[in-house]
């Protein structure tokens, strides 16, 4: 299952510099995951201060 960005997303861009699959991209108000090109590693996960993405 790819990751997801919720609400608490401030839209710092912590997460898109660590996607190595580069699945990250700024939306509108809070940064969104490409389920698609998401390999579910977890890497957004481990760098997103508020805990916004998940799984």
């Amino acid at each position: 299952m790819a990751y997801v960005i919720d609400d608490k997303c401030i839209s710092c861009g912590a997460c898109a510099g660590e996607c190595p699959q580069e699945a990250i991209s700024e939306g509108d108000g809070k940064y969104v995951i490409d389920p698609d090109k998401c390999i579910d590693c977890g890497a957004c996960s481990g760098v997103c201060p508020m805990e916004a993405a998940h799984n």
